[in-house]
């Protein structure tokens, strides 16, 4: 009877040890989205921060740093080079201007990468590309 009970329960603790166990893997896991940190100098201006990509849009997170008067545009394009959609933010003079924005890319796939182009009160312009990682 000893014998019986004794494999009984080292049968229970088996099966609970299974069932309250760490979950087995199963398959891939799937991945954060896609980011990648993005510096555009003009002179003593920057706009610097991080570019993610979602299905159908890219967010930009960043600073703008501005010496003098300075805006930044944002333009996503699509894996043929079409222009999907942008932002720009407003002219910033002599700040530090934090911005949070969502780019438009509403084509299958999203955006295969974003123009970041920095600009002064003078017209000049600085542009830098990045594509999905």
């Amino acid at each position: 009877m000893k014998t019986h009970l004794a494999a009984a329960l080292g049968s229970l603790v088996l099966t609970a040890g299974t069932l309250l166990g760490p979950p087995a893997a199963v398959g891939a896991q799937s991945a954060p989205y896609p980011s990648l940190a993005f510096d555009v100098t003009l002179g003593a201006s920057s706009v610097r921060g991080t570019l993610t990509w979602y299905d159908r849009s890219v967010g930009a997170v960043g600073k703008l740093t501005s010496v003098g008067c300075n805006s930044v545009r944002f333009s996503t394009y699509g894996a043929a080079g079409n222009e999907l959609g942008s932002w720009r933010s407003s002219t910033q003079c002599d700040v530090a201007y934090p911005f949070s924005a969502v780019l438009p890319a509403h084509a299958p796939g999203g955006a295969a990468s974003v123009g970041v182009c920095l600009g002064d009160a003078y017209a000049a312009r600085t542009c830098e590309w990045y594509n999905r990682p």
